[in-house]
């Protein structure tokens, strides 16, 4: 399992939950990003610094992550084409993207977004609390536990 990190606008509360719980856990985090970003050497952590096309990052993240992997992001196209591939998405804020909400959430930001470029104003994202953080972190730990979890077999034939 590797936990995928979009990290062109990952808080750094975020980050250090993540360096935490991947050294914690002994799984690899891949942080992707346009920019450098500084990690504490480890060798569960590594960066991939791509391009400047805004879309690289997405994309580099979109064709490594495999079923059973993680990723972390607030881009909805990116969380949506992961979720369709078997890789369990949270966003920044402790939300939990599955197969039963992705839609939704891309159909309310391509609305908004359709809003935005005939002019509309919109506000912006909400301000990220201490609360974000701790969902996050609340919704990182019940995914670890549950993806790690031994599996177990019935034992009937």
């Amino acid at each position: 399992m590797t936990l995928w990190v979009d990290g062109d606008a990952c808080p750094a509360t975020i980050k250090d939950l993540i360096i935490r719980t991947a050294e914690r856990l002994g799984i690899m985090a891949v942080f992707v990003a346009n920019k450098y970003i500084s990690l504490p050497q480890s060798s569960f952590l590594s960066t991939r610094r791509i391009g400047v096309n805004p879309e690289a990052v997405d994309m580099h993240i979109t064709e490594n992550a495999q079923a059973g992997d993680v990723a972390v992001t607030q881009d909805i196209p990116l969380a949506s084409a992961l979720v369709s591939r078997g890789v369990t998405v949270i966003s920044t804020r402790g939300v939990l993207f599955t197969e039963d909400n992705i839609g939704e959430r891309l159909s309310i930001r391509n609305f908004m977004q359709n809003l935005r470029e005939a002019g509309t104003l919109t506000p912006g994202p909400k301000e990220f609390v201490q609360k974000d953080g701790q969902r996050f972190a609340n919704t990182l730990d019940r995914v670890m536990t549950r993806l790690l979890k031994p599996k177990t077999f019935s034992g009937k034939p």
